[in-house]
């Protein structure tokens, strides 16, 4: 399973457990919404020595990583002569800063793709990357499939943990992955002060200023301005939502109900 998050310190009222998307879960998400990374493989020419290369990648239903790379380059050269390898994959920082955000390694073999499964491989990927459709059928090009062993994600400072290679495998994206940056925009233009109530209401923290960082199937992530400094706390939805219309009527319920605890 999982290794459950570790969470920063928090030194204020005692709070609920709250639920988060798994480590698997998160990272599957992540994958969701990159299609370029870190392909790290072992080098042929400093046998024992990582070589780094920038890849562009697609996945298939079970989240393993598609390529589709050349004969003549350097890390095809690598994999032919041993198919150990990891892929490094990060999400832009929403604040500058990159070492809070989020970013998973995937451990395992690259094998060529048998012929088989060739055509699925290939309108997979055809449809994460349709620039390749000009040099996928060059005699040179191939396509590779990595063969997960292992996966480490890291959430972002003290959260981070292992996720086994069947955990990830049965997991998916968060439905409002892509979705989300527009939610998370509309709340930090037009509903400061609703964030700020939620906060009082929610986690017992009094802010002047909340802005909303995250937001998921389960609940959502605000940074707040306080007397004391800032500070992070979660909120979840009262029920899991899966669309932006759910995520805007979960969020207009809890509004309603904060400013009406009685009714």
């Amino acid at each position: 399973m999982s290794t459950p998050p570790r969470q920063h310190a928090y030194t204020g009222p005692a709070l609920p457990v709250l639920l988060e998307p798994t480590h698997a879960e998160r990272t599957r998400t992540l994958l969701h919404l990159n299609s370029l990374a870190t392909l790290s493989t072992l080098s042929r020419k400093q046998p024992g020595f990582p070589f780094g290369s920038l890849m562009p990648y697609a996945l298939d239903s079970a989240g393993r990583p598609l390529f589709l790379i050349s004969n003549m380059a350097m890390h095809t050269q690598n994999i032919k002569g041993d198919p150990r390898a990891s892929l490094f994959i990060t999400q832009p920082s929403a604040d500058g800063d990159p070492l809070g955000a989020a970013r998973a390694t995937l451990v395992g073999n690259i094998l060529q793709v048998p012929d088989q499964d060739k055509p699925a491989v290939r309108e997979l990927y055809l449809a994460r990357h349709q620039n390749s459709s000009y040099w996928v059928d060059f005699a040179d090009f191939s396509f590779f499939r990595m063969d997960i062993l292992d996966v480490y994600y890291v959430g972002g400072f003290g959260v981070m943990g292992w996720v086994t290679a069947p955990d990830y495998a049965e997991a998916t994206p968060d439905p409002l992955a892509t979705s989300a940056p527009g939610i998370i925009e509309h709340m930090n233009a037009d509903h400061a002060d609703s964030m700020i109530l939620l906060a009082h209401t929610h986690s017992q923290l009094e802010a002047t200023e909340a802005t909303m960082t995250s937001v998921d199937r389960l609940g959502f992530h605000l940074r707040l301005k306080t007397a004391e400094g800032m500070k992070g706390t979660r909120i979840n939805f009262p029920n899991q939502v899966t669309t932006p219309g759910e995520t805007r009527t979960a969020l207009v319920a809890m509004v309603q109900a904060a400013r009406n605890p009685t009714t």
